[in-house]
């Protein structure tokens, strides 16, 4: 049985009211609403991502709520995007936040960025915000915005990685005294306890739960993250103009894993880098929604983090907690 679970010891826990020290992280496209109700009722932290929800999956993003509540009676939490250049979008992430909070949920997870207007609305509603980070200074620039805990990219995570090892973000964050979740590398139940004897109070998990049976991506992609290794994960830039996580595929070998020169310089300029972050992310939204649902393409890009090194099958939700925590 896992140890470091109970509510006097976890102020993960405490702070989620999950069973468990285990949060799915929110997945664009892959973050579906029967995978976010099967984590829940396991005893996990699900995180919805607004965009996965309304715009892949179809719902109105209240209906899309009550959809998943119909399923779980379990925690939920959000994920909001705060960084500068999806700025043009702010009034609809405070929408999404106003209905969270009518609906009940109570726990925020922000990324990139200040934080500290989603704080100041949650705490007003008696809730609770952690932030992604991936180094001290963005640490202590959520804490002083309010942020309770601190979600810690590794450089093991899919997606957008972190550049430190979990030993080295661990050992940055310790003396913050606030609660220190572990994002990336965790593949099986061996990482798992690795994390929490290290000293995390939880981990975060996306590929894990992207090949499991509830989640609704292709089975071409979950096939991808059972046959992969660590050393098949690459970083490119191609995708949203940032360092990006993924499975190696014959197009990235063949076409290199860098954006354009003219992307990249304009990435760098002071006044151009938000303006194009913002064009690769809505041009991320179209192809990752595309690549994720349909059989296998020599264009795919395919999100996965080193953990697809402890990945062995596609299993239920509840087969991955018995296989954690059991």
């Amino acid at each position: 049985m896992v140890q470091n679970t109970s509510l006097e010891d976890n102020q993960f826990l405490q702070d989620s009211g999950a069973q468990y020290p285990i949060i799915c992280g929110a997945m664009y496209p892959c973050s579906n609403p029967e995978l976010i109700a099967a984590v829940a009722e396991a005893g996990g932290l699900p995180v919805i991502q607004p965009l996965s929800l309304t715009y892949v999956h179809g719902f109105e993003f209240r209906e899309g709520i009550r959809a998943i509540r119909k399923l779980t009676a379990g925690p939920l939490a959000l994920n909001l995007i705060v960084e500068q250049s999806v700025k043009l979008y702010q009034k609809r992430m405070e929408e999404w936040l106003e209905v969270a909070l009518d609906e009940g949920i109570r726990f925020v997870v922000t990324a990139l960025g200040d934080p500290k207007w989603v704080v100041q609305k949650v705490n007003q509603a008696g809730g609770i915000v952690y932030h992604d980070v991936t180094e001290r200074k963005y640490a202590q620039k959520a804490l002083s915005r309010g942020a309770r805990g601190l979600i810690c990219v590794n450089n093991r995570a899919g997606g957008h990685a972190g550049k430190k090892s979990p030993q080295e973000l661990y050992s940055e964050l310790q003396d913050l005294d606030v609660p220190l979740i572990q994002a990336g590398g965790i593949g099986c139940k061996a990482d798992f306890e690795q994390a929490l004897a290290l000293g995390y109070q939880g981990i975060q998990m996306g590929t894990r739960f992207i090949a499991s049976k509830e989640c609704t991506a292709h089975d071409d992609y979950k096939s991808a993250i059972i046959k992969a290794s660590a050393d098949d994960i690459v970083l490119t830039t191609r995708v949203t103009g940032v360092p990006l996580a993924v499975i190696n595929t014959p197009f990235l070998e063949k076409h290199g894993k860098d954006a354009g020169w003219l992307a990249r310089k304009l990435l760098k300029g002071h006044r151009t880098k938000h303006w194009m972050r913002l064009y690769y992310s809505l041009r991320s939204v179209f192809r990752l929604k595309s690549s994720n649902f349909r059989a296998l393409s020599t264009k795919d890009f395919w999100q996965a983090g080193k953990s697809v090194q402890g990945v062995t099958a596609v299993s239920s939700v509840r087969e991955i907690f018995d296989e954690f925590v059991g």
